[in-house]
């Protein structure tokens, strides 16, 4: 019964050890970051479709949320991550890193611009995820490989 114990918490501790260090691959780091990202602006869409109230607490962590990743999502794209564990990056990324990290920055600017004029209503959210989302929209066209 012992062996069975032992057993099964080394096999705990190499399954954790195997996740531990995928989750520390870049490809892996920015899938993350796209998820929250996709979160917030699901949280906006909820609201601006009348799904769920307006609630400016929810809108903005949101826009915070875009903010901090937009800010550090180019640095998970070193030489050498640009293939491998399902990554959706074009290779364009690394042809122009320059326009893929000033696309990046639109998304700060935009959720800047809209955190400061934080908007009162359901219908100043769906203005939000307009100006918001167009810079996604810009950047996944260029640079997200289409499964």
């Amino acid at each position: 019964m012992k062996l069975k114990l032992v057993l099964t918490a080394a096999a705990a501790i190499c399954l954790g050890v195997t996740v531990a260090i995928a989750a520390g691959e870049p490809q892996v780091v920015r899938q993350e970051m796209m998820k929250k990202t996709g979160g917030a602006m699901g949280a906006l869409a909820a609201i601006a479709k009348g799904e769920k109230p307006f609630d400016a607490e929810v809108v903005k962590a949101s826009l915070t949320t875009m903010v901090e990743v937009g800010k550090t999502f180019p640095d998970q794209f070193p030489a050498g991550s640009e293939t491998g564990l399902e990554t959706e990056a074009s290779p364009k990324i690394w042809e122009n890193m320059e326009d893929f990290k000033s696309k990046s920055m639109a998304l700060v600017t935009a959720a800047e611009a809209q955190l400061a004029s934080m908007p009162t209503d359901q219908a100043g959210v769906g203005a939000v995820m307009k100006a918001v989302g167009g810079t996604c929209g810009t950047c996944h066209e260029t640079y997200r490989l289409k499964k």
